[in-house]
């Protein structure tokens, strides 16, 4: 697939900003004439009359009539610089994200900062794009939800790049192994091993996993699903733990879900899902079977969105702090470029989960032992 390229004009500020950053212009240096950079990059002298507009506007430039352009003092650059953070997502508009990024919008807009926002689909290459795009622009912060946080950062030059310039920066939902930054992150382990105890202790013997496994969040629902088994010495087939991708979310564990339901013999009696949203895909895979939730089959979200509260059986569900996520992770970033508080990892915070117990789970009826 053929890489997308950034238009040609944030190309150039890209590469202009980067030899301000490295010191290549400092100060009051006189800028190159729009003719030398446009014979350079081999761009048209608009798409450099273009870039250079935007860098005056954003204060990293000054031009003097009749002398040419030049290099704004680090104070000039520091006052445009400091009222914009970015945040960048795996989503925007959907599911529980909407609440993250409005209480990070609320606590940055009290303390007088502006909002950059982007998001990656949960693609690396997007991700790639996004970060290309944030650091084009002046930047203070920058608050970033890791993307398939379980393959890898084949994006690492980026975030060295923050390193480099001394651009705060920390992570929520998860953070990549590699970096050491402040994370806001809920004890997913927690949560899975909350999850599967809380049907063990109702009496279900044969309980089904469901795990995206591409992101971090997913693989440590898991591992704390996997412990709770072991400390209760429930033995688990391994046709129960089902794992998926983001790309295969739509059909794998729908489809493996029926395969499930319909075995003849030791059917499960119980679902783990990784979040209310598959919960909810799953619902509908009990009813389509002709059984219901909870009294053939029990019913276990995680995120306790509005999802949770959407159909007529309202879901058994794993808090998640979301707008609280938010607004900590805007007031802990702004701390921190503000020079109130250190940039190591330390600096970060484990939400707990809490079991919020509804209508989708109940104990073992008497057919299901059978």
């Amino acid at each position: 697939m053929k890489e997308k390229q950034l238009p040609k004009y944030m190309q150039l500020k890209q590469e202009i900003l980067s030899w301000l950053h490295a010191g290549k212009l400092k100060a009051n240096d006189q800028m190159p004439s729009e003719n030398e950079i446009a014979e350079q990059f081999q761009m048209s002298r608009q798409t450099v009359r273009q870039t250079f507009g935007e860098l005056e506007q954003e204060g990293w430039l000054y031009r003097m009539q009749g002398k040419g352009t030049y290099v704004s003092t680090p104070h000039t650059q520091k006052s445009r610089d400091v009222q914009t953070i970015g945040i960048l997502t795996t989503y925007i508009s959907d599911y529980i994200f909407p609440h993250i990024v409005r209480g990070a919008e609320s606590a940055l807009r009290a303390r007088g900062y502006r909002l950059l926002l982007s998001s990656t689909d949960n693609d690396k290459e997007k991700e790639k794009e996004s970060l290309q795009m944030m650091l084009s622009q002046p930047l203070s912060g920058l608050i970033i939800e890791p993307t398939r946080s379980a393959e890898g950062n084949p994006n690492l030059s980026f975030y060295l790049s923050l390193d480099y310039q001394h651009i705060p920066y920390l992570m929520i939902n998860e953070r990549y192994p590699e970096m050491n930054c402040p994370s806001l992150i809920v004890d997913d382990e927690e949560g899975g091993f909350k999850a599967a105890q809380h049907l063990i202790e109702l009496g279900h013997r044969r309980i089904a996993g469901f795990f995206k496994t591409d992101d971090l969040q997913g693989v440590n629902r898991l591992k704390g699903f996997l412990r709770a088994h072991q400390q209760y010495q429930i033995p688990l087939l391994p046709e129960l733990v089902i794992h998926y991708t983001t790309a295969e979310k739509g059909q794998k564990p729908y489809e493996s879900a029926i395969d499930l339901i319909n075995q003849q013999t030791e059917r499960p009696t119980a679902f783990v899902c990784y979040n209310d949203e598959l919960a909810i895909h799953l619902l509908e895979a009990v009813r389509i079977t002709g059984l219901q939730v909870p009294q053939d089959i029990s019913l276990v979200g995680f995120d306790d969105s509005s999802l949770a509260l959407a159909t007529e059986v309202k879901l058994t569900t794993l808090t998640h702090p979301k707008t609280q996520l938010g607004t900590d992770a805007a007031e802990l970033l702004i701390d921190m470029i503000e020079n109130k508080r250190r940039n190591g990892s330390e600096a970060g915070k484990v939400y707990q989960p809490e079991l919020i117990i509804r209508e989708s789970t109940i104990g073992v009826m008497p057919s299901q032992t059978d």
